[in-house]
């Protein structure tokens, strides 16, 4: 049986870092957008912000932030709101970072449904995004996703197939 659906998607899917130059067809990117806006959140909060970087500009403003940006042709910088995103009643715990990070999974695994590579990048100074991309104080940057359509020859990592043999990440109690 060949193996399709969502598993596949996930165990095919894997970080690219070379691009070709061509840029992302925006129905694609819609269609990118789209699955992060509709990513579960804490009580549906919704406190994700995506800011769509496309422009020279905005791409010279990243490559300021960051040395992990591949030379890709556009990014998505995934934040949160931490007036707007839930706090645990116990310890006021946000999980802000955990939705932007849902939300950050889904984009990523469209945009390989949809024949465009990514690679998420937690590499960057947040001061610097703050400064670059004049961010609201109360927006906290979690993940950059640079992306683009994949050069003719890239691979994937040697490191990309090797896992854990599961009795080593999962407990049964």
């Amino acid at each position: 049986m060949p193996n399709t659906g969502f598993l596949a998607l996930a165990e095919q899917r894997y970080s690219v870092r070379k691009f070709a130059t061509k840029q992302v067809e925006q129905v694609t990117l819609e269609r990118i957008l789209r699955a992060g806006q509709v990513a579960p959140t804490a009580c549906n909060k919704q406190p994700q912000m995506t800011y769509v970087l496309r422009s020279t500009q905005a791409m010279e403003k990243l490559r300021r932030c960051t040395t992990s940006h591949f030379d890709a042709p556009m990014a998505l910088l995934v934040c949160y709101d931490m007036l707007r995103s839930w706090k645990r009643s116990y310890d006021e715990q946000d999980s802000g970072w955990v939705d932007a990070s849902i939300v950050a999974t889904h984009m990523m695994l469209e945009a390989y449904e949809q024949g465009v590579g990514s690679t998420w990048v937690m590499h960057f100074d947040p001061d610097a995004i703050r400064n670059e991309f004049a961010l609201p104080e109360s927006q906290i940057p979690v993940a950059i996703l640079v992306m683009g359509y994949p050069a003719d020859d890239v691979q994937a990592s040697p490191m990309h197939s090797r896992n854990k043999a599961m009795h080593e990440i999962v407990k049964y109690l």
